[in-house]
């Protein structure tokens, strides 16, 4: 017999008033054992509201959320947050100031007795690297050493799954690539699964074993990080997730395009217009006074530049190229593009 999913939303909604988008419009979803899944969204996606569902600080509309198989939330079944084996991990990281690290750890503790809290509390704080400072307070930590008091504390319940809510949106560059790095070590060394929510696609794809794309409330798409930037199933995804432009052409034998015609694996019938995805990866470029190009700019960007090319079209593409690559704008080119993916979208 299969095992249940650890968490599933069954066709979810929230709406924060009436007459508005929903927050949160018909989500499903799941999460397995062992995995890490990411919330991706702009602001507004509903990512935020979907965490909050999920860890019961709010109420659904209609639909059903279960843990482990068993209904949390959903028509008349309702579980408080307490009471759901969920460790939450927020934004601000929510430690009590005037508690030790050591009782911020141990707040929440379900074990009787205080010593045996102190004692949980103490071998979380030890698998975080934070067991020697275990009697200082939050105010004489930096920010990467509170993020680890936080999942300490979640981690202290004994939950099946932590919720991560814009992890290291608070912490600087350097910082945050560290932390990230980290808090995945931690997750993995204790077998814990987690959902996190970003806006941060480095931190989706690096973390990530499963990626969900919202927009405006609804799962556009979930998916493994690969999969989501070589084929994205909607023109919202290809746009959002990595960069790319969108190359205008038409299904005839083959998609015909200004840079060329390609192979034509669409399924579309002939005739259909249609906006082919092109990364900046697919696009190289020579020098040549007749080419179809013209360098429009270049930006360094450390181990690459990225140049724009101006086609005759007007239409902007940008190409990846080595650091050491060089030319001015204005340099006539010969423009190729070989996307690794043909993903097209009808207009």
């Amino acid at each position: 017999m299969d095992r249940p999913s650890l968490v599933t939303l069954k066709e979810v909604s929230k709406s924060y008033s009436p007459g508005l988008p929903p927050a949160v419009s018909r989500l499903s979803l799941n999460l397995e054992k062992g995995e890490i899944l990411a919330l991706l969204g702009p602001s507004g996606s509903g990512k935020t509201t979907a965490l909050r569902l999920i860890a019961g600080f709010e109420v659904p509309d209609e639909g059903m959320i279960l843990l482990n198989g068993m209904p949390v939330a959903g028509g008349e079944i309702w579980v408080p947050p307490e009471s759901r084996e969920i460790g939450m991990v927020f934004q601000d990281y929510a430690l009590f100031p005037h508690l030790t690290l050591l009782e911020n750890a141990a707040f929440g503790v379900q074990i009787r007795g205080k010593r045996e809290r102190e004692q949980k509390a103490m071998e979380v704080l030890e698998m975080v690297g934070m067991g020697a400072m275990a009697k200082r307070y939050p105010h004489e930590l930096s920010g990467g050493q509170q993020q680890r008091v936080a999942l300490a504390r979640a981690l202290a319940r004994g939950p099946i799954v932590i919720l991560l809510d814009e992890p290291f949106s608070d912490l600087d560059a350097d910082m945050r690539t560290e932390m990230r790095r980290e808090v995945e070590r931690i997750l993995q060394d204790s077998g814990m699964s987690a959902i996190l929510v970003t806006h941060d696609q480095e931190v989706a794809f690096s973390m990530a074993h499963v990626v969900g794309v919202l927009n405006n409330g609804s799962l556009e798409q979930m998916d493994a990080p690969e999969v989501l930037y070589h084929t994205p199933a909607t023109r919202f995804v290809a746009d959002f997730v990595g960069e790319a432009d969108f190359l205008p052409g038409e299904v005839r034998e083959g998609i015909v395009t200004e840079v060329g015609t390609f192979h034509d694996g669409s399924g579309l019938p002939k005739g259909t217009r249609i906006e082919v995805m092109i990364r900046p990866d697919d696009v190289d470029f020579e020098p040549s006074q007749d080419g179809n190009g013209l360098i429009a700019g270049r930006k360094f960007r450390g181990s690459e530049n990225r140049y724009s090319l101006a086609l005759p079209s007007g239409i902007l593409l940008r190409s990846s190229q080595s650091s050491d690559r060089v030319l001015p704008p204005g340099t006539r080119v010969k423009v190729t593009v070989r996307p690794t993916h043909l993903v097209v979208f009808p207009v």
